[in-house]
C-alpha cells in the first residue's frame, strides 16, 4: 500500500509536466480587413493573457472582423474561454467576431458551457469567413 501511495505523486508529476512546460503561440495574419488570430498549444490561465494581448493589438488597427482560430489548441481552460467572451463583448457594434474550433479540446468545452452560439463558433476558417458580411 505504501508503494502505491509513493507512486501516485510521481505519476501525477509526470502527467503535469507536459502541461507545465507547454506554451501557447499566437500569430496573426490579415485577409483584407479581416484579422485571423491563430493560437496553438495550451490556452490556460498562464497563456490566455497572450491571446488577450494579441486580440487587443489587432483590434487597435480597426479590422472589420476578427477571427480567433483555435485549430492548433490542445487544451482550452476557462481562462481562455473568458478571453473569447471578453473579445466577443468588445466586438459589439465595432467589428464582427468569430471563433474557429473543432474537436474535443476546443469546440466541445465551448459547446458544453454554452458559449458556442454566443461567441460565433465555426468548424473551419473557411466557414467562419463565409459568415462575415464584409
Amino acid at each position: 500500500m505504501d508503494h502505491h501511495r509513493s507512486a501516485v505523486p510521481n505519476l501525477m508529476a509526470a502527467a503535469a509536466a507536459p502541461a507545465a512546460n507547454a506554451g501557447c503561440a499566437i500569430s496573426e495574419h490579415w485577409i483584407g480587413r479581416t484579422v485571423v488570430i491563430s493560437a496553438s498549444g495550451v490556452l490556460d490561465m498562464l497563456t490566455a493573457p497572450r491571446l488577450q494581448a494579441g486580440i487587443a493589438a489587432s483590434v487597435s488597427r480597426n479590422p472589420s472582423a476578427v477571427i480567433v482560430d483555435l485549430s492548433g489548441v490542445e487544451f482550452l481552460a476557462s481562462a481562455g474561454m473568458a478571453v473569447l467572451v471578453s473579445a466577443r463583448e468588445r466586438a459589439e457594434g465595432s467589428f464582427e467576431f468569430r471563433v474557429v474550433a473543432d474537436g474535443p479540446a476546443t469546440s466541445r468545452p465551448l459547446t458544453m458551457v454554452g458559449l458556442a452560439d454566443m461567441i460565433g463558433l465555426h468548424p473551419t476558417l473557411d466557414v467562419a469567413r463565409a459568415t462575415l458580411r464584409a
